[in-house]
C-alpha cells in the first residue's frame, strides 16, 4: 500500500483581535524546547504569520487523521504560550501587511519578485504520495493532471482577501498563479524529459531553485513521492484526510492505466488552466469543469465522477466508504469557503469568522 504524508500550513492569529501575528519564529522555538522527537516537525514558511507541519509517511488514514489532529493541537499549544492562536485558514479574512522571513532565500525572492512575494501569505496543503521510481512518477503526473482542479474545489477556503470578500472560494490558488512556475503544466512523456524541463526552467535564472518548481504537482525533490500541491489547508482536519485519500486513489490510478499501456488525456495547458480557474471561482458551490469532457456540470456530479475513477484503487485500501461519506458531508455541511460566508453572513464579524475557525481547526 502506498504510503501518504501531508504537509499543513496553518496562520497564526490573535485570538481577540482575529489579526495575523508574526510569532512564526517564537513558535518554532517553543516548539523545538519542548520536542522529544528526532526530526523537525514544524517548519517556517516564507511568512512569519505562517508554520508548517509535516506528518510521518502513513498506510492508514485512520493513523494520518491522528497525527493532523495531534499536530494541530501541538502547534495551538506552542501558539498559545505566545499569546496567540492558529488557524487553519488559506488566507487571513482580516487586512495583514506580512512580514518576511529572513534569510538569503526569501530575500532573493522579494528581490526578484516583488508585489508577489510581499503579498504571499496562503496556506496551503500539500500531499505526498509514494512512488516506485521516477518514471512511475512521472506516469502519474501526466495522468491526474485534468483532475488537479476538483481538489482545488473540495478544499476551497479562502474566500476572503484583505477584508473583503474576494468573489472566490479559493482566491490563495489566484494569489498563489502569480509565481512564473505556478500552474498546470504539459505532458513530459518520461521522467528524463521531465528532469530537463526541470534544470531548464532553474537555468534561465528566474527561479532561485529547484524548490521553486511550483507545478500542481511535480516530483518532490527530497522524498520518493509524488507532491500534489493544489489543496487550500483545509478548515477541517477531516476534509484534509479526505483530499490525502482522494489524492492516493488518484496516484495509484494513474499508475495502473500506465502499466496498462493506457495514455493520459492529453488537454492542454489552456482548458488545464480554465478548469483551475473555475474551481477556484465557484469551489462546491457551482458548476465546474469536468476533467474529461472539459465541459460544465454541477459540481456534484463532477466529485462523482472523481470517485468514480478511483473506486477500484479506493476499494483497494479500504477507503471507499470513508471518501463516500466525506464528500456527502461536505456537500451537506459545505467546505472552508462556505462555513467562512454564511458565518459572516450571520455575525456580520469577519473576527468572529476568525474565532470559529480557530475552533474548528482544532477539530471542535
Amino acid at each position: 500500500m502506498r504510503t501518504v504524508g501531508v504537509e499543513e500550513e496553518l496562520l497564526l492569529v490573535d485570538p481577540d483581535s482575529g489579526e495575523p501575528r508574526a510569532l512564526a519564529a517564537a513558535v518554532l522555538a517553543s516548539a523545538e524546547r519542548e520536542s522529544s522527537e528526532d526530526r523537525e516537525v514544524f517548519e517556517a514558511e516564507l511568512q512569519r504569520e505562517q508554520l508548517e507541519f509535516a506528518t510521518v509517511p502513513q498506510e492508514s488514514m485512520d493513523d494520518l487523521a491522528d497525527e493532523i489532529g495531534r499536530r494541530r493541537a501541538e502547534a495551538a499549544h506552542h501558539a498559545e504560550r505566545l499569546g496567540a492562536a492558529v488557524a487553519a485558514l488559506a488566507t487571513s479574512p482580516l487586512p495583514v501587511t506580512p512580514s518576511l522571513w529572513g534569510g538569503e532565500r526569501y530575500g532573493w525572492m522579494a528581490e526578484e519578485f516583488g508585489l508577489t512575494t510581499q503579498e504571499q501569505l496562503t496556506c496551503g496543503c500539500h500531499v505526498h504520495v509514494a512512488v516506485e521510481s521516477d518514471e512511475e512518477g512521472v506516469a502519474v503526473l501526466d495522468r491526474i493532471r485534468p483532475w488537479l482542479p476538483v481538489l482545488v474545489a473540495i478544499s476551497a477556503n479562502s474566500p476572503f482577501w484583505q477584508g473583503k470578500d474576494s468573489g472566490y472560494s479559493s482566491y490563495r490558488s489566484r494569489v498563489w498563479a502569480r509565481w512564473p512556475s505556478a500552474g498546470p503544466v504539459e505532458l513530459f512523456g518520461s521522467a528524463e524529459r521531465y528532469h530537463e524541463q526541470v534544470e531548464a526552467m532553474v537555468g534561465t535564472g528566474a527561479l532561485h531553485d529547484q524548490g521553486m518548481i511550483y507545478f500542481d504537482a511535480r516530483l518532490s525533490h527530497r522524498y520518493p513521492t509524488v507532491e500534489i500541491r493544489v489543496a487550500d489547508v483545509c478548515l477541517d482536519p477531516g476534509t484534509t484526510v479526505l483530499v490525502a485519500t482522494l489524492v492516493r486513489g488518484l496516484v495509484e490510478t494513474a499508475a495502473r492505466e500506465w502499466r496498462e499501456g493506457l495514455p493520459p488525456v492529453a488537454h492542454g495547458v489552456g482548458l488545464l488552466r480554465l478548469a483551475a480557474w473555475r474551481a477556484s471561482r465557484s469551489g462546491l458551490e457551482e458548476r465546474l469543469i469536468h476533467p474529461i469532457t472539459m465541459r460544465p456540470e454541477p459540481a456534484a456530479d463532477v466529485v462523482r465522477a472523481l470517485l468514480d475513477h478511483v473506486g477500484d484503487a479506493l476499494k483497494g485500501t479500504g477507503d471507499a466508504d470513508r471518501a463516500a461519506d466525506a464528500v456527502a458531508a461536505l456537500h451537506a455541511d459545505g467546505n472552508g469557503a462556505r462555513f467562512q460566508r454564511e458565518l459572516l453572513q450571520r455575525t456580520g464579524s469577519l473576527r468572529d469568522v476568525v474565532a470559529a475557525c480557530v475552533r474548528r481547526t482544532a477539530g471542535r
